[in-house]
């Protein structure tokens, strides 16, 4: 028993860890492929965005299609699909082919996203809180992986097209295991998700658009980070690879804040201090790098707001609602809708740069954005609520 825990748990960490490879090894390269290609800071955005877009188109179809063919099946499969869509970087000189890899390699990560907490849910019920840490770690291990080795990758191979296309091999490495190990298991079991009653999305409730809207722009700002970060602190006269490096501690902190959370929850369990104080790191953050200070101390602040900001959004539907099932609606929502507002940021950055040729400009946007954030949250947690047993779902 122990044995399959372990292997499931493996597969779990491995088929996590591609979901962000693709996304974030872009980032540290957007020069090199802005320059060899031709494309404006608006293009180049899209590699960042098009993924993003795709978690809030696909996610409704990953459900369904779960539904039909299982949700190992469709894991398995979608990790394929990442390691197709990745290998053909390799092939990549022109703008187009490019963005094509970025819907290939994100319809991928769309489908694996939303499904493995339901597979954390069906094969480790007793389990599941080691089991989320294993999840959260290992995406956040990938992103912070594919971060720091995309510039040493390009200087070994030559080309930022085999620094890109390298990430494949860890997705068809995971594809392989994960029949391996998952299989068997579903051989042994029922692995069929119990059906549960239909509950509709919360499409005319005021407070779950908030919590919407508030998911929304807290991912503008982490995936804005995410791809033009290292363009900003270069834009501040630093190298190449310490803006790489920068990013690295912006995703590498995320770590341990995603961990501690929970804990500190317990003791001081109000969502709106807690939301508000990580919009502030971020802010503090921001305001660093407006005056030129130490980058990499900028980077690790917004890391402390960006890690504990996905968690307490995570938290808001499941302290709103009454049960489960209508925990999932207004979670499926707000991700949903929420991944399509998020992949407006990067577009909106670039956008801003091409018009004012200056990352100042990209910044005080972000600083805007922050101060909005804080203004929905406080709405979006204006009503008392129960949030200790929330807390204490997560622990």
């Amino acid at each position: 028993m122990q044995k399959n825990v372990f292997l499931m748990g493996m597969a779990l960490f491995i088929a996590a860890l591609n979901l962000r490879l693709a996304i974030n090894s872009v980032a540290p390269l957007l020069g090199s492929i802005r320059s060899d290609l031709g494309m404006s800071a608006a293009a180049a955005s899209l590699l960042t965005s098009i993924p993003v877009l795709c978690m809030g188109v696909f996610s409704p179809i990953a459900a369904k299609a779960s539904g039909k063919w299982g949700i190992e099946r469709v894991i398995g499969a979608s990790l394929l699909v990442i390691g197709v869509g990745t290998a053909l970087r390799l092939f990549t000189h022109s703008a187009g082919v490019l963005l094509v890899t970025a819907l290939i390699a994100g319809a991928g990560i769309a489908f694996i996203g939303p499904l493995l907490p339901g597979f954390i849910k069906l094969h480790f019920p007793k389990h599941v809180p080691p089991m989320i840490a294993v999840y959260t770690v290992a995406l956040t291990l990938g992103a912070a992986v594919s971060t720091s080795f995309s510039i040493p990758l390009q200087q070994t191979f030559h080309a930022w097209q085999a620094s890109l296309a390298f990430w494949a091999a860890i997705a068809f490495v995971a594809a392989i295991l994960w029949w391996a190990f998952v299989n068997v298991q579903m051989r042994k079991r029922d692995t069929a998700a119990p059906a549960g009653r239909a509950v509709k999305l919360p499409w005319g409730n005021g407070r779950a658009w908030l919590i919407t809207v508030s998911f929304g722009l807290m991912g503008i700002l982490f995936y804005s980070f995410t791809a033009w970060l290292p363009q900003i602190i270069q834009g501040m006269g630093y190298s190449k690879a310490y803006a790489a490096n920068a990013l690295t501690v912006f995703v590498a902190i995320q770590i341990p804040v995603s961990l501690v959370l929970p804990m500190v929850l317990k003791r001081f369990p109000s969502r709106r201090v807690w939301l508000v104080t990580e919009s502030l790191f971020e802010l503090a953050g921001l305001l660093c790098l407006v005056f030129n200070l130490l980058p990499w101390l900028a980077s690790a602040l917004i890391g402390i707001g960006a890690g504990g900001l996905f968690s307490l959004n995570l938290l808001l539907p499941i302290d709103a609602t009454g049960d489960h099932h209508e925990a999932a609606a207004w979670s499926a929502k707000a991700q949903s809708v929420g991944y399509v507002i998020s992949a407006l940021g990067p577009i909106l950055l670039g956008w801003i740069y091409d018009a004012t040729h200056r990352f100042a400009s990209a910044v005080a946007a972000m600083i805007v954005i922050v101060l909005a954030m804080i203004v929905v949250q406080l709405a979006a947690t204006a009503r008392k609520q129960a949030p200790l047993d929330a807390a204490q779902k997560l622990s």
